[in-house]
């Protein structure tokens, strides 16, 4: 049996590439909707029981892919979450689909210059970066964001703060709703 989830209960999924603030910006959408906020990685983390590292050197990228794909399917049956998701998990067609069906998709877009000044930040923790140059860093930065275009809204996050992109979302659901599910009065 297929309902249609109303729009304005649908999850609210982030996606963009790794380190653009998809889980701090979640977390205050999240706040701001009254919504519990869930980050995909952080599931497929406890399910293993170890990091998402761990699970790369122990099982191997194909093995947590798999577990992400059944995961992120779960998560978008579910109502009304904000739903952040590994930087990796859109590149599978399936996850696309789902997401885009079932769930509101924002981009979280960051250029290469300002994704670039994050890297000392990010690349321990990172298995998919650990033991590429920067050239090769930037050749995956820029496949993804092809694979990224496909959502229902971007939002260009270079010089804003994790609340002003936070405000911009919910004030751009609100419209949408207002548009094309209004309320009776």
């Amino acid at each position: 049996m297929c309902t249609k989830i109303p729009l304005r209960q649908k999850s609210i999924v982030l996606i963009g590439f790794m380190g653009v603030g998809k889980t701090s910006i979640g977390k205050a959408v999240a706040a701001k909707l009254y919504r519990d906020f869930i980050d995909a990685d952080q599931v497929i983390e406890e399910a293993f029981g170890m990091d998402t590292t761990e699970i790369f050197q122990t099982y191997g990228e194909q093995v947590f892919r798999k577990k992400e794909k059944e995961i992120i399917h779960e998560l978008c049956e579910q109502k009304l979450k904000i739903i952040s998701l590994g930087g990796g998990a859109f590149l599978q067609e399936e996850i696309r689909n789902i997401c885009l069906q079932k769930c509101i998709v924002f981009y979280l877009d960051l250029s290469w210059d300002s994704w670039k000044d994050r890297i000392s930040l990010l690349i321990d923790s990172r298995p998919v970066l650990q033991g590429k140059s920067l050239t090769e860093i930037k050749q995956l930065f820029l496949e993804r964001k092809a694979i990224y275009q496909t959502h229902h809204s971007t939002v260009q996050t270079d010089a804003l703060m994790i609340e002003e992109v936070a405000e911009y979302i919910v004030e751009a659901l609100k419209t949408a709703w207002d548009i094309y599910e209004p309320q009776a009065k």
